[in-house]
């Protein structure tokens, strides 16, 4: 018996698998309970008007009536809650239940009290419809329909002749096992669905991240650059007022190479790379355009700020403490920068932006390498050298 309540709860996917993915599918019970709930409002109005109207059963009208009621506030009521970002499950299953108690009530008073002499026909078809329009976890399910059946089989029991009751009962048992078969496959074609779907878009991220990480540093490719330098110029904050484009190369790599091989240079581009990922906490964004060059895009507030991302840089870089016997002006690797600064909006131009820098890359490299120069339209072009502690 255990076996079979577990593999019909976990069906075949597994429990982490089953469990994250009904999450999602339960979570849409709301949308569901909404649509839901304003169909059993209008069939209730509309039940409504022939006790009124023709009748003349003031009492039995104002019941549909306040059926209709329960249900459009529940209906807004899971509309409020859809608008909320996180929503626990216990309320999605109170909903759940006030609605089959909704409707289980209206079912049980139209097929029952007021119709004692006739089978429960709308009680069934009342049943199977609640059954089949949620993606419940299937032993929810079995309890909500356990105790739905023992309630109007008890009613039927006290109400119904004796023929009329054991009619009820096959009736609803049929209806209520048919219902929970069919709700369990359902909601297993769901969980299927939602667990392909989820596969296919896990794929489709990673072919989309490879198409964009360069594979030996692990930072974004030259393709990626230019499509976020796009962003960046459309799409900078209020409170940003100056945009930082920097490229930087690593100084003497070609004597590197050749001195310690290729497998150590691939070594050193991947301590690089370390580096400048490690710069995205201070939302610095990263990217090896070249060999041995990187472009680094960021916002500032104030462009004097710019002093602290380079030092951090270049000290970060100094830290990694890799050796470069044949460098002419460390004994470690080293990064010469070229940063240049405009006030966002300005202008659009992505490759106007990136020949200044790049300019200002070869003016530090003519000004000896091992430091930065920042330079920009409204801001006049200095000199950066980092601290040497060797």
């Amino acid at each position: 018996m255990f076996k079979i309540l577990y593999s019909w709860r976990f069906y075949s996917f597994g429990r982490e698998q089953y469990q994250e993915c009904m999450s999602y599918v339960f979570n849409n019970n709301l949308l569901n309970l909404r649509q839901a709930n304003m169909i059993v409002a209008i069939f209730a109005t509309i039940f409504s008007f022939y006790p009124m109207l023709v009748e003349r059963d003031i009492v039995k009208g104002f019941f549909y009536l306040g059926v209709a009621v329960v249900a459009i506030i529940m209906s807004f009521a899971a509309n409020f809650i859809m608008q909320q970002i996180n929503v626990r499950k216990r309320v999605i299953y109170s909903f759940i239940i006030l609605f089959y108690i909704n409707v289980i009530f209206f079912g049980t008073y139209v097929s029952v009290w007021t119709n004692r002499d006739q089978p429960a026909t709308i009680f069934v078809v009342l049943l199977m419809c609640a059954l089949l329009y949620f993606s419940n976890p299937p032993h929810f399910n079995l309890v909500l329909t356990v105790c739905s059946l023992f309630i109007f089989n008890i009613i039927c029991f006290i109400i119904k002749q004796p023929g009329i009751w054991l009619l009820d009962m096959v009736n609803s048992l049929a209806a209520a096992s048919l219902g929970v078969f069919l709700s369990w496959h359902f909601t297993k074609l769901r969980l299927g669905l939602e667990i392909s779907t989820s596969e296919l878009e896990d794929e489709r991220n990673k072919y989309i991240d490879q198409s964009i990480t360069d594979e030996l540093t692990q930072l974004r490719n030259r393709r990626d650059f230019f499509a976020t330098f796009e962003r960046f110029l459309s799409n900078y904050r209020v409170s940003d007022d100056w945009l930082c484009v920097a490229l930087a190369d690593i100084d003497f790599f070609k004597f590197y190479n050749d001195h310690y091989g290729h497998p150590k240079g691939d070594d050193c581009l991947r301590g690089i790379g370390q580096v400048l990922n490690g710069l995205s906490s201070l939302g610095v964004y990263a990217a090896r355009v070249g060999g041995e060059e990187f472009a680094l895009l960021w916002f500032e507030k104030d462009a004097a700020n710019v002093n602290k991302i380079v030092i951090q840089w270049t000290d970060r870089i100094r830290d990694l403490k890799i050796p470069h016997e044949k460098s002419k002006v460390s004994q470690y690797v080293t990064m010469s920068i070229g940063i240049y600064i405009v006030r966002c909006g300005v202008s659009h131009d992505t490759q106007a932006l990136y020949d200044y820098a790049d300019k200002a890359l070869y003016t530090a490299k003519g000004s000896g390498r091992n430091c930065a120069i920042i330079v920009g339209d409204e801001i006049k072009q200095y000199k950066l050298t980092p601290k040497d502690n060797d």
